[in-house]
């Protein structure tokens, strides 16, 4: 499982050119899973998420999580994050995981951040062809991949 972190000032999401889902300060994750995850890499990258200290304190530092910071997530589903253009210039995506399996991995770990970590989590439409939009703070982009 890969997450891509980006801190954001704000960020939207679109189908078919409306607004499904928006947030404020927080996070936007672009969620991807591979072949041979596991439940446990759900757990342990959702924990990851609700862990992270990538806001500044008092004194500059990044110290502060979402949780002190009382931001929200917007989760993007996308399975592109685990292109691979190591052997071409066209991406292969034989390492994603499957479609139905995806999805069902995908709810659950937008589950557990809401359910066990208490973090507003906002989503796109699994599957959709989306248009997100965000204004990146920073930037602060981290990368949290678990096999």
């Amino acid at each position: 499982m890969k997450v891509i972190v980006q801190r954001v000032k704000s960020a939207s999401v679109s189908v078919n050119q409306k607004i499904v889902s928006k947030i404020g300060p927080g996070y936007l994750l672009l969620v991807g899973m591979k072949e041979g995850d596991t439940m446990k890499a759900v757990e342990f990258v959702a924990r990851k998420v609700s862990n992270l200290r990538v806001f500044e304190d008092e004194d500059g530092k990044l110290n502060r999580s979402i949780h002190d910071t009382q931001g929200e997530i917007l989760s993007i589903s996308q399975f592109t994050v685990y292109g691979d253009v190591s052997k071409s210039n066209r991406p292969s995506f034989t390492d994603a995981m499957q479609y139905q399996e995806a999805e069902a991995f995908y709810h659950e770990f937008n589950r557990i951040l809401e359910e066990e970590y208490h973090l507003v989590v906002k989503t796109g439409v699994f599957g959709e062809h989306m248009d997100v939009s965000l204004v990146n703070d920073g930037p602060v982009t981290i990368i949290i991949e678990k096999s």
